[in-house]
């Protein structure tokens, strides 16, 4: 071996530690990042951290189930798929036949909107009547013409909407609209970034799923979830 190379071995609790620090930073880091998520969403919605941050990780588990709805069946040639989800093909007497189920995401859609639903009544008393329908129907409005113009549907992926931008679309129109930031803002971005996103992204794309050779499209799921769960977060914060 040449003098001017040199060898370190590194001992048995070198590597133990090492690998002490890498389990501790696996652990750590989601941690801090649900106690934070759980710490904003606390000041919105008017619960303890504890029930926040139990909220948020039911959220987050909540986005591996999705409630099939219907199913979209189109004819096609058939012919050799390469894409992504090849099982999407099922041979058939007349031949092919495309099937893509359009489904719902209960961490993406069902909870979002149960919780808008439950700061629209908490928020009543804070936002005057009629203001604040006109305030929050035009933030919604607003969200989905973003999320719309910037959404892509991919042939053999599926629809996938811009992670940033519909939050930040929301939490402009929640400090515009209600003139500051304050638990209005915060509510008028909550409901706008989750309406919003799922009308913008999800359904106003739906009469072209059927092209994109998926064999599953969710609503509020895959290509849009982590879209609404951040400006849902980003929402809190201004609240």
């Amino acid at each position: 071996m040449p003098d001017n190379i040199r060898v370190y071995s590194a001992g048995p609790l070198t590597l133990i530690a090492l690998l002490a620090i890498i389990g501790l930073i696996v652990i750590i880091v989601p941690l801090l990042f649900l106690g934070l998520a759980g710490k904003a969403i606390t000041g919105l919605v008017g619960l303890s951290w504890l029930t926040a941050t139990a909220l948020v990780i039911l959220i987050l588990l909540c986005s591996f189930v999705d409630i099939p709805v219907w199913k979209i069946r189109r004819e096609t040639i058939r012919m050799p798929h390469t894409g992504q989800f090849p099982e999407a093909f099922t041979p058939g007497e007349n031949g092919g036949l495309w099937e893509t189920t359009i489904a719902v995401n209960v961490g993406g859609a069902v909870l979002p909107l149960i919780l808008s639903a439950y700061l629209l009544d908490r928020a009543a008393p804070v936002i005057s009547g009629e203001m604040m329908y006109l305030r929050i129907t035009a933030g919604i409005l607003l969200v989905a013409a973003m999320a719309y113009a910037t959404t892509r549907p991919v042939v053999g992926v599926g629809i996938r909407a811009p992670l940033f931008i519909p939050g930040l679309a929301a939490l402009l129109c929640g400090i515009l609209l209600a003139g500051g930031p304050g638990l209005s803002a915060g509510v008028i971005a909550f409901v706008s970034v989750t309406i919003g996103t799922l009308l913008g992204a999800n359904i106003a794309h739906l009469p072209h799923v059927g092209e994109l050779e998926v064999p599953r499209i969710s609503i509020g799921g895959a290509g849009t979830f982590g879209a609404i769960f951040i400006g849902c977060l980003l929402s809190a914060l201004i609240a």
